[in-house]
Parts: C-alpha cells; sequence; structure tokens
C-alpha cells in the first residue's frame, strides 16, 4: 500500500471557514466504515487516535480492502484550534443534530445545542458526508474522565461493541450515563438504524497509550463490517 492510499479531501467549512478533511480508502465492495474525530475541540486524544490510524492505513502493506475506510479526523477544528468543546459560535456540535428530542438549551451551557437543529455548518457537514457515503458502521472518537470510558453503541451496534471490547477491554454499553438530547449518536444509530460506536478513551491515558488499547480494536471493526455483509 502506497502512501497515496487514503485520499485527502475537503468535506466542507467550519464556521471560521477551517477546512474539514476526509481520508477516503479505495474499495472493492460496497461496505464502508467511517471514524470521525475532534466533535469536541477539547477532547485532542480524539484527534490524534484517529490521525494516528490514518498514518497506519497509509503504510500499511496489504490489498484493497473490501470495506472502504472514510476518516474525518476534526470535525470541529474551530475549537480544536483553541481546544474548545463547542465550536465558534459556541455550539456543541454532539448537541445539534436534527434528532426526535433536541432541545434549545441554555446558551451558557457548554452543551448548548444551538438554536435549531443542524443549525452549524460542521452538522450539516457530517450529515452530508453520511447521506454521501452510506456507511455500514460509524465510530465517533471522544474521551471522557477517569473510570467512565466505554465502547457506547447505539442501535444495532451491540456486536460491533462487544468485538471492540475483545480488543480494548473497555465497558460496552448502551447508554453513557446522562440525557444526550441532540446527539450523533441518537440521531444516526437510534433513529437511522447504523450502527454507531461511541468510543470514549480513558482521560487520563495518553494518546500512545490510548492508540495501543485501540489500534486492534479499530482493525476488529473492519472485520464485524465484513461478517456483517455476509
Amino acid at each position: 500500500m502506497n502512501q497515496a492510499f487514503l485520499q485527502e479531501e475537503t468535506l466542507g467549512k467550519s464556521v471560521e471557514g477551517r477546512p474539514i478533511q476526509a481520508y477516503v480508502s479505495p474499495s472493492k465492495g460496497n461496505r464502508t466504515l467511517l471514524v470521525f474525530g475532534g466533535f469536541h475541540g477539547d477532547e485532542p486524544k480524539s484527534v490524534r487516535l484517529a490521525r494516528l490510524l490514518i498514518e497506519e492505513l497509509q503504510h500499511a502493506s496489504k490489498p484493497k480492502s473490501s470495506v472502504r475506510w472514510v476518516i474525518v479526523p476534526v470535525v470541529n477544528p474551530d475549537g480544536y484550534e483553541i481546544r474548545r468543546r463547542r465550536n465558534a459560535r459556541r455550539v456543541d456540535l454532539n448537541r445539534n443534530f436534527p434528532t426526535t428530542n433536541w432541545q434549545c438549551t441554555s446558551k451558557r451551557s457548554r452543551m448548548f445545542g444551538g438554536e435549531a437543529p443542524a443549525s452549524e455548518p460542521e452538522t450539516r457537514v457530517v450529515i452530508q458526508t453520511i447521506e454521501r457515503f452510506k456507511p455500514s458502521a460509524i465510530i465517533t472518537i471522544h474521551s471522557i474522565g477517569r473510570h467512565r470510558h466505554c465502547n457506547n453503541y447505539d442501535g444495532p451496534g451491540r456486536k460491533l461493541a462487544e468485538r471492540m471490547s475483545r480488543s480494548n477491554g473497555y465497558p460496552v454499553t448502551s447508554t453513557i450515563g446522562y440525557p444526550t438530547p441532540g446527539s450523533f449518536g441518537t440521531w444516526v444509530g437510534i433513529e437511522r438504524g447504523i450502527a454507531t460506536i461511541t468510543l470514549e478513551l480513558p482521560s487520563h491515558h495518553s494518546p500512545r497509550q490510548c492508540w495501543q488499547e485501540n489500534r486492534q480494536a479499530l482493525a476488529s471493526a473492519v472485520d464485524e463490517v465484513k461478517i456483517s455483509a455476509s
């Protein structure tokens, strides 16, 4: 596999005009595994893990897979630039999706979901990416406080979460433990029926340790997508 295995493209732009990049692999089949990092700008480990995955795929030596990778390492480039959870309009992108349970909450809240569902350009880029690539499964990478790391699944994602857990040792759960109105997992997993994992990394682990824990877990996700296609 050469350096051009993953093709870089711009999916759209953030509020402040920063590009939202994707890295797309070729495929001989019609199955896609979509990976998002950096929904929250103050969770840089999620971006680092996505970029390490990109590096791994670029340097791996194996033939084209029947599963296409699409990796978006930074959904929220404005927030990531200054290590702030929300985007440049102070909207939590993971509460901005057009779900049936979306709520207009206080602007003071760090989980403010915007003035309306899908009000943010970054959210619309994610929605357009789902519509374009029609993924078979999705992994969205986050990080969370001590001892709450997990493979959180939405929709028909339990088998994928269990397979990943066999590699990373993280608990498998269908809930993060608190309400998440307007979340990406609800919108795409529960309401659209796509197997979705919110991979919550332990915030007290280093990026390198998170990669060591999840390198095989991410590879195993491709195997689960292949099995589900058979």
